[in-house]
């Protein structure tokens, strides 16, 4: 099986290499200021200040209703801030509705794929890179994503009759399709194969490559393969950040997970 290694991922031309710090003089990316949500009475988050630099790969981790899928659609627009800013690439991206911070290089995959049952692979890698591309360069990055999600025996097959793990990773080819500096990936391990893990903690080291991640999860030993950084949300709030040797070091961390585990 391959490990997409030394690969590079299709998108426009003008994101490509937008990871690297040296492609702006600011080496921070996104940046959220006291960013909160309230629904009702409830503070689902409150006050989150993060920054994440050009070429990282974060991962977001905390129990059940800790705040992350909230935090994920506040930054990809679907969801409209309560107080707060959010900054990114150096312009202030809050309350923007989400083609518009679409167009400015975020992409999202939600954690439950979002596909048309009936269309194959191929189109719908072609319907995703056709919104930034002319009919033959949409048809090039097709092919291109083909071949590096190794789906291309796959290619005319209707998207409903794959597994869950390729279904995953036919989402994440559309988020690539479109090229953004910035993707975003909620739980996209989950429902996966052992093997089906393993190869997408090597696709998303070579997405990397090409893009920014920030990745939410629950399994404890992908997010070890794969973060740079790790954030811990706990109740709405920002509990630690570290390593991920820090993160497992941490008495308050432990307490959260036990708590969560007694309740």
């Amino acid at each position: 099986m391959q490990t997409f290694p030394g690969q590079t991922f299709p998108g426009p031309d003008a994101a490509r290499g937008s990871g690297s710090p040296s492609a702006a003089g600011d080496p921070v990316l996104l940046e959220t200021r006291q960013l909160s949500k309230q629904f009702g009475g409830v503070h689902a988050v409150a006050d989150i200040d993060l920054h994440l630099l050009r070429g990282e790969l974060r991962c977001l981790i905390g129990p059940n209703g800790a705040g992350k899928s909230t935090f994920f659609k506040m930054l990809s627009g679907q969801i409209r801030p309560s107080g707060g800013a959010i900054l990114f690439d150096g312009t202030e991206i809050t309350g923007l509705p989400r083609h518009a911070i679409a167009r400015l290089g975020i992409g999202i995959k939600n954690q439950v794929p979002s596909v048309w049952e009936s269309l194959s692979v191929y189109e719908h890698f072609w319907i995703a890179a056709r919104r930034r591309n002319g009919a033959r360069a949409a048809a090039r990055l097709t092919d291109e994503l083909l071949s590096v999600l190794e789906l291309g025996s796959v290619a005319g097959r209707a998207v409903g009759a794959l597994s869950h793990g390729m279904r995953q990773w036919v989402e994440i080819g559309m988020v690539i399709a479109q090229g953004p500096k910035l993707i975003l990936l909620d739980e996209p391990t989950a429902g996966m194969a052992a093997d089906e893990v393993e190869r997408t903690a090597a696709l998303l080291r070579s997405i990397n490559r090409q893009a920014t991640l920030v990745v939410v999860e629950h399994d404890m030993q992908f997010v070890e393969q794969i973060a740079d950084l790790v954030t811990v949300f706990h109740q709405g709030r920002i509990l630690i950040e570290g390593s991920m040797a820090d993160v497992l070091a941490a008495a308050a961390v432990r307490e959260v997970y036990l708590g969560s585990a007694r309740a």
